[in-house]
């Protein structure tokens, strides 16, 4: 998405309106995904907790389980519809950040993924990211509170104002904090970006704009958000489609 998105606004990026297509139109529920948060309220200003987000150098989520329900510290990924299990190298202590590496297996393969987060649950964070089969890999989290459920979303973007680009479009949503975030990379020149919008509770739509003409709009209906991104002729960004659905 090199060409559509970082000559408009480097990392950031635009929607527009909800893309509704017929053969698309009846609901989409998640049945495997919860609908009330899985954190614990004792941890929600604690490293300790629950941390989802998404794997994007292909498709997929990830939740990181720092002690939520026991001593226990694992991280479930899952990526191309393959789940991969992996345990932590650090146990967690009391009154410091918490850093570790979590190692697993992909088909046969290592897994080394390094998270980090502040003693308060504060600026969760992938520092090192080695998946088989995904060089180049970006792993983006957000802390999940007791009261603050977060929404993971994968899908597709397309390009339909004449050019080729299309890939990947995955983003974790907060209708608590209002706040949604997408990860995406081109499945044409492998280019990749991360822009942050908001999020309107009173109508369930998403938004960006840089203030230059690059504009990004989608509507959550159930566990499915469709919308377009429009960028300024000036730059040369193109306009197209996206489509997301929710798998964590």
């Amino acid at each position: 998405m090199s060409k559509v998105f970082l000559a408009a606004a480097v990392l950031f990026m635009m929607f527009n309106t909800s893309c509704k297509k017929k053969s698309d139109s009846s609901p989409v529920t998640c049945t495997s995904c919860v609908t009330t948060p899985d954190a614990k309220a004792a941890y929600d200003a604690s490293s300790k907790g629950v941390y989802k987000g998404t794997v994007v150098g292909s498709s997929g989520t990830i939740k990181f389980d720092i002690g939520n329900n026991d001593s226990t510290i694992t991280a479930t990924m899952v990526i191309d519809g393959t789940t991969v299990v992996l345990t932590a190298s650090v146990k967690w202590a009391s009154g410091v950040a918490y850093v570790s590496s979590f190692t697993g297996t992909l088909n046969g393969s290592p897994v080394s993924i390094t998270f980090s987060v502040g003693v308060d649950g504060t600026d969760p964070t992938v520092t090192a990211i080695n998946i088989p089969g995904h060089p180049g890999a970006v792993l983006s989290v957000s802390k999940e509170t007791s009261t603050n459920l977060i929404m993971v979303f994968e899908g597709t973007y397309t390009d339909v104002s004449g050019g080729s680009d299309k890939g990947t479009f995955d983003l974790f949503l907060s209708k608590g904090l209002k706040v949604w975030k997408v990860n995406y990379k081109s499945s044409v020149d492998s280019s990749m970006g991360e822009i942050p919008g908001t999020f309107d509770p009173s109508n369930n739509t998403l938004n960006f704009d840089d203030g230059h003409g690059t504009t990004i709009k989608g509507t959550l209906a159930s566990d499915k958000i469709d919308g377009t991104y429009n960028g300024p002729a000036t730059s040369g960004t193109k306009s197209g489609t996206w489509t997301c659905k929710r798998t964590l």
